[in-house]
């Protein structure tokens, strides 16, 4: 018997559907500068949140008194809540919104980081900073490593019983680079950090060494680089900087309860078109890649997780709604009613918003560009509330002259609208220019939930893009 159902047979009250989410987070921060260890640190949290339907309507209430007596009250509070939507509430829902699935989830871990060795883990990143320091002109060196385990448990009143647990790892490796009044940052996958589901196995010394030392090389090239032309050409974003791009162009704006207004005045709205793209563009909301950042087999209210296509062939088949939202909109569902964590009611949100791969090699990809930019790596981002215009600066990029990689380029940039960007499409990489990537840090709701996303994309071109020089 897990705890969430524990929990649940201690509630007396008289509701049409009760269901307890019970969450443990454990979270873990390590970081190294310049070959000494800077920050350790462990935080931990569990509560549960409770939902009470009555007569149509949902209230909530979270508590971390995990006792009778907490936990009754919490359940309580959130009947009280359901009988004052009854009054004022828009939506009258069915017990279908919660179905009563039950299954286990474990990310597909080999290694725990509780078996590990911290000093051997300290060593690591330490030798990852001595790696960056190619040069004396590299100022500052910094690996993160952030290792969670979050375990939840779901039970209902109509026979759900869920237990999930997610082994998460984080990491970043930095180098700065300083000339005179030049600075430049060049890190292992932008803000967005490598994020992957798993454990210390992912920690492969070989790889992390050598991307070390090419990032160490690559932030000495940016002090002596030309800066990115002005002018309107061919865009070609290798896949982390493309983990973005479709995280702020594809999967905010398909989240359905932005459609019907829930966030217009903290985090905008949507503009959505049934004619997404270019019939090059095929985009999948997934959560059954193994590994990948936010893979689970069910959401926060037990939908079970499956791959479904966003955008096929370049048109708009779903959006990104759960049950709740399927049940307002009248649209296809699909399992994305995610919470930041216990204390949080669950909202639509993305999980692993991928673009699948084509056919084009990337050699293939280059050698068809006369005149245009290769760019990696996110620096900096701009979008409007409705998600239909932006503006990404990058950390390192390479001119495209007669189908071939050129010189280095510094504070590389590129601006332009959703619809008409994803219309100039030319050429989506294949299989082995896939990067699988995520972020930790992805924000919406009020109040704010700060969640992991996943995204799993090849390298992409464009046509006909703005791209210029200088800061963005």
């Amino acid at each position: 018997m897990n705890t969430a159902q524990n929990l649940l047979e201690k509630i007396k009250l008289d509701a049409n559907l009760i269901t307890v989410r019970y969450v443990h987070e454990s979270n873990t921060k390590r970081a190294v500068r310049d070959q000494k260890p800077e920050l350790n640190y462990t935080h931990s949290s569990k509560g549960v949140m409770i939902e009470v339907m009555k007569d149509g309507f949902i209230g909530y209430s979270a508590t971390n008194n995990l006792s009778s007596s907490g936990v009754q009250t919490a359940a309580e509070h959130a009947l009280n809540q359901a009988k004052q939507m009854s009054k004022w509430g828009l939506t009258q829902y069915t017990e279908d919104v919660r179905p009563p699935s039950q299954g286990k989830y474990q990310s597909p871990t080999k290694r725990k980081f509780k078996d590990h060795s911290v000093g051997d883990l300290a060593h690591f990143m330490m030798e990852c900073t001595s790696r960056l320091k190619v040069s004396d002109k590299i100022s500052t060196t910094s690996a993160e490593i952030l290792q969670t385990d979050y375990i939840t448990e779901y039970a209902s009143t109509n026979g759900a019983k869920i237990e999930q647990e997610l082994n998460l790892l984080s990491t970043d490796l930095i180098a700065i680079a300083t000339s005179g009044s030049e600075t430049h940052r060049r890190s292992d996958f932008g803000w967005n950090s490598k994020s992957h589901q798993g454990g210390v196995e992912l920690l492969d010394e070989n790889t992390y060494f050598e991307r070390a030392l090419q990032i160490g090389n690559q932030a000495l090239e940016l002090l002596n680089a030309k800066s990115c032309p002005d002018q309107k050409t061919t865009l070609v974003l290798n896949s982390d900087q493309l983990m973005l791009q479709i995280h702020e162009s594809i999967g905010h704006p398909l989240e359905i309860d932005r459609i019907l207004g829930d966030e217009r005045n903290y985090a905008g709205s949507s503009f959505v078109k049934i004619e997404y793209g270019s019939p090059l563009l095929n985009a999948t909301f997934d959560p059954t890649v193994k590994g990948e950042f936010a893979s689970y087999d069910f959401d926060d209210a037990g939908l079970p997780s499956e791959k479904k296509y966003l955008i096929k062939d370049g048109t708009l088949v779903r959006g990104l709604g759960a049950a709740e939202s399927a049940f307002r909109s009248d649209l296809d569902s699909v399992a994305n009613f995610r919470a930041a964590s216990w204390n949080r009611a669950p909202i639509d949100r993305m999980a692993n918003v991928n673009i699948e791969a084509g056919k084009s090699t990337f050699d293939e990809i280059i050698s068809n560009v006369e005149d245009g930019v290769f760019m990696e790596s996110n620096l900096s981002w701009s979008i409007d509330d409705y998600r239909r215009k932006f503006q990404f600066g990058c950390e390192y990029a390479r001119e495209i002259k007669n189908g071939k990689l050129g010189d280095v380029l510094k504070n590389p940039n590129y601006r332009g609208e959703t619809t008409s960007f994803w219309n100039n499409l030319i050429a989506v990489g294949n299989e082995d220019t896939v990067g699988t990537f995520g972020s930790p840090y992805c924000g919406k709701g009020e109040p704010n939930q700060v969640i992991r996303v996943g995204h799993r994309t090849p390298i992409c071109a464009f046509e006909e893009i703005e791209v210029f020089g200088g800061q963005a």
